[in-house]
């Protein structure tokens, strides 16, 4: 039996395994291409098709096809192919279908399979995520955030060469993540991680549509719609002007000159924002630039000069790539499938590879629970969120907290979970992701005790718990398993988008 990684990417995918030898080794699609397009097409037929022709077919009418959607995960939003109705967890789980099948064309039964996320990814994304890979057929026991399945290829081809704190740049077709790690020989440990939830290749894309939208207006005085300049195309000359100064695109009957200069002043907000977090990453692990030795950059994105001279501008180095930025993902996705599932599946080559890995991964978001605070003559009362779980607290781990009910005679507590990407009191700075209510008897006196416990699992899913002590009373949620109550995103996850 085989176990495979998986990078489940915004515009492309990569299945990888552990070869017989003890390396990680890219599995080829059907195509014997390594990447797979993370696109959907119905065909004539009424057939869901995944892989290149539908990225074709979606760039020449995009009503029949969809693309892009790992951006909406956990989310309520719906792509419309041919009238049908389809949430991103649907269409993720065709692409899971497409890469597991051929993955199992070419190396017969796959025992366990592990799926990478964003580091940024909020609990309803890795949620929907876990929920397509099952729909799937995929046996997933495990989840891995990107930038940390990346550093675990990287240290494990450096080997013992790549020693101290590193920063990993994963900027792909449609999120930003930026993780300070920490290597000794093959051991990983994240100390800080943030993300920028749509922030990649695909708005890049949609910078350059709008300079040839603009352009086309000045020459001809019209509008010109989705065929007349697709998102393929677009992506076709982004990648061109990262080798040349200059493209040229016949729009209509027009020819439209696109300098890189004018595509990188458009895009440098975006890639500002970038900066930003960077920087903000480095301070939030508690170091300076000094104690980076170097960035290893992951993702198509990083393939740009822009994106290449602002890493050498905020972490003063050149970034180290691989051989191929696309697939590293997914090849230290391999490795921690290995690390962490059914070693008596594996060859004596394969236990002796992965012998030395060790991989101790941080929460990348604060957990909390709304509480009533009192000031200090306990007249005045404000509802605040009060943080369980902080970001960065090792991974698997538990935290038990004691509040106490607020008045005389109080018959119910509300239990809500919420997220945040710090440690926020601001109502308006959090998501709730479950909301409850737990009863209790009537007649009893303020200040009864309530014990909170929140429980982060390898998944990076939450279980939660709150007990009224007095009476045993208690209010048990597996929130990997409920999908009510859940707000959209927070004023400030907008705000990093916009």
């Amino acid at each position: 039996m085989t176990i495979i990684g998986i990078d489940l990417g915004t515009s492309f995918s990569v299945v990888a395994t552990i070869d017989q030898t003890g390396r990680p080794q890219v599995v080829p699609n059907k195509d014997s291409r390594s990447l797979t397009p993370s696109c959907v097409v119905e065909r004539d037929d009424g057939v869901m098709e995944v892989g290149e022709y539908a990225r074709r077919q979606w760039g020449n009418d995009p009503d029949t096809a969809a693309a892009r959607f790992k951006r909406d995960m956990g989310t309520s939003t719906k792509f419309i192919i041919k009238g049908k109705s389809f949430s991103p967890t649907d269409l993720s789980t065709l692409v899971l279908k497409k890469l597991y099948a051929d993955a199992v064309s070419r190396l017969g039964p796959i025992s366990e399979a592990v799926v990478t996320i964003p580091a940024n990814f909020a609990h309803e994304a890795r949620e929907a995520t876990l929920a397509a890979a099952k729909a799937a057929g995929l046996n997933v026991k495990y989840i891995i955030n990107e930038p940390t399945a990346a550093a675990l290829y990287y240290a494990f081809k450096y080997g013992r060469n790549l020693n101290g704190v590193y920063a990993v740049y994963d900027l792909g077709g449609g999120t930003f993540d930026i993780s300070v790690i920490r290597v000794q020989n093959q051991d990983v440990e994240v100390l800080a991680t943030n993300g920028i939830p749509k922030l990649g290749g695909d708005d890049f894309d949609g910078v350059l549509q709008a300079i040839v939208a603009r352009k086309y207006k000045e020459l001809t005085g019209k509008a010109f719609g989705y065929d007349d300049y697709t998102k393929n195309q677009a992506e076709e000359d982004k990648k061109s002007l990262s080798l040349r100064k200059q493209v040229t695109r016949r729009t209509g009957r027009e020819l439209i000159d696109i300098s890189r200069d004018e595509f990188e002043e458009a895009i440098s907000s975006l890639v500002m924002q970038a900066e930003m977090l960077c920087e903000a990453t480095i301070e939030e692990a508690g170091l300076t630039l000094a104690d980076i030795q170097e960035v290893l950059l992951v993702g198509g994105s990083t393939r740009m000069p822009i994106v290449q001279e602002s890493v050498r501008r905020v972490f003063e180095k050149t970034g180290i790539a691989s051989e191929n930025v696309d697939e590293v993902v997914a090849l230290g996705a391999a490795l921690y499938s290995a690390y962490k599932g059914n070693r008596s599946n594996l060859s004596a080559a394969q236990r002796t590879a992965i012998a030395q890995i060790k991989v101790a991964e941080k929460t990348s978001k604060c957990f909390g629970t709304f509480a009533v605070s009192h000031n200090e003559n306990r007249k005045e009362r404000e509802v605040q969120n009060a943080v369980v779980i902080h970001k960065g607290e090792p991974i698997p781990c538990s935290v038990t907290k004691s509040f106490y009910t607020s008045h005389e005679g109080q018959r119910a507590v509300g239990c809500e979970v919420t997220e945040s990407t710090s440690p926020e009191t601001d109502l308006r700075f959090v998501k709730i992701i479950w909301k409850g209510t737990l009863e209790l008897p009537p007649g009893r006196p303020a200040d009864q005790e309530i014990k909170v416990t929140f429980t982060y699992d390898e998944n990076q899913v939450m279980k939660c718990s709150f007990v009224d002590v007095g009476t045993g009373r208690k209010t048990e949620i597996d929130i990997s398993q409920s999908t009510t109550n859940l707000r959209g995103p927070s004023e400030i996850d907008r705000f990093l988008v916009e």
